[in-house]
């Protein structure tokens, strides 16, 4: 691309940027007036070794966890097994509040929940010889504008057949990052949703791993349906005419793609 070009293509990028923030509040990142307000996630990744690990954890997060987690107004728990992907036995645990302080403040608030302690005192106070889990990889994000509230996919009332798909997309700038959240709120959403597509959550990452980042999960009842329907997606012309614009597609926005199949543990309650 031409140097005049791209300078109006920065210029652009500045100016919307700037008209953003000055609908936001700096203090919280959330509109100045929300209408609902947009809720954060914090995203907790499990590491677990074979064997022992593995059958203590599902009755710590069943029993002890998620109750605690619904007492602190943390709902709905979502507890998910990496089926497909890297590193595995793997699992997600997602946290959706609207109060970052309580989701800043979760294992603190949790020290003092004496119902929570003894129901998870095996995996709470596991011996530095026999841990409970290897490592646990956490992060932060905040909801999109254009979505601003976890939603259920219609199968998990009935507990029925369902599949994950966690996508994260990396940026090689924060103005590709911010032009890559913005293509969502113009439009994205509207094809997935054309598309058929059972949308959980999208968030843009505060605090994690490999920033600039946003994640956003979706669910399908099967991976043959979660096919067909990226198909329709991809074919879509609305999405062809979005991702050909030159405001999106003059360089690469996006760096790298992490992309998770998961399948919900039977308690989860996502």
């Amino acid at each position: 691309m031409p140097g005049m070009q791209r300078r109006r293509f920065l210029s652009s990028s500045l100016a919307a940027s700037g008209a953003a923030v000055a609908g936001m509040d700096l203090l919280t990142a959330q509109p100045k007036s929300p209408a609902g307000g947009r809720e954060y996630y914090q995203l907790r990744k499990y590491h677990f070794d074979m064997g022992a690990q593995q059958k203590l954890a599902p009755s710590y997060f069943e029993h002890a966890l998620i109750p605690a987690l619904n007492r602190l107004g943390i709902t709905p728990v979502g507890v998910f097994e990496l089926d497909i992907g890297p590193e595995t036995p793997t699992t997600y645990l997602l946290m959706p509040s609207s109060s970052l302080d309580v989701l800043a403040n979760i294992d603190l608030l949790l020290a003092q929940d004496q119902e929570f302690l003894k129901a998870g005192s095996n995996f709470w106070e596991a011996p530095a010889q026999t841990p409970a889990f290897g490592r646990v990889e956490s992060s932060l994000m905040i909801a999109f504008q254009g979505h601003p509230k976890l939603t259920l996919p219609p199968a998990t009332a009935q507990k029925g057949k369902r599949v994950f798909q966690m996508r994260t997309y990396e940026s090689p700038s924060y103005a590709d990052h911010i032009r890559k959240v913005e293509m969502f709120n113009s439009g994205e959403y509207d094809i997935f949703r054309k598309a058929g597509f059972w949308e959980v959550f999208y968030g843009d990452t505060l605090i994690g791993q490999r920033l600039p980042a946003l994640t956003y999960m979706l669910s399908f009842a099967d991976l043959a349906e979660l096919n067909d329907k990226w198909k329709t997606f991809g074919s879509d012309p609305d999405w062809k005419k979005l991702s050909n614009s030159p405001r999106y597609s003059y360089e690469p926005i996006v760096s790298k793609i992490t992309n998770l199949i998961l399948n919900p543990a039977d308690y989860s309650q996502i």
